[in-house]
């Protein structure tokens, strides 16, 4: 029965819009502004509504949200934690990966940081349901993929 009631009260998707944000760092100016304008939903309340649930972040933490626009001008978002290349080079303090993976090594990681990046990324909403193990695998290929050795400890 609660399936029926959902489908009748379910509201016209006018569209869906994912952005790169900086936590806490929601402003009506661009990238924000455009493309939530032309839907024309209310900038601030996504703003101030952004900001509020971000603030655990450091700030110029970039957050991925995706924004779904109703016809009736209204919006829901999801705010996930930022992606898992931008923590693995938080963590090996580089810039950017290697120019070529595979043959040249940038830096090396530990295992216990690969923990500690799954542990995070395990409260996003789409990886809620993996296990720890799987997740680990995934950063230890994204390291790998970016030319960074993953040692079982640092010397």
């Amino acid at each position: 029965m609660a399936a029926a009631k959902e489908i009748l009260t379910r509201r016209p998707v006018a569209a869906m819009i994912r952005l790169t944000v900086p936590a806490g760092g929601a402003r009506p100016s661009p990238p924000v502004g455009p493309a939530l304008g032309q839907y024309r939903l209310n900038l601030m309340a996504f703003c101030k509504d952004f900001n509020a649930r971000t603030q655990k972040y450091k700030p110029d933490t970039p957050m991925s949200v995706t924004i779904t626009a109703f016809k009736d001008n209204s919006f829901e978002f999801t705010v996930k934690s930022p992606t898992v290349s931008w923590y693995i080079k938080k963590a090996a303090g580089v810039d950017k990966g290697s120019t070529r993976p595979g043959h040249l090594n940038v830096t090396t990681l530990s295992v216990r940081h690969v923990y500690e990046i799954a542990k995070v990324k395990q409260s996003d909403p789409f990886c809620q349901y993996m296990p720890l193990e799987s997740i680990c695998k995934s950063i230890i290929g994204t390291a790998n993929s970016m030319g960074i050795k993953i040692v079982k400890d640092l010397e």
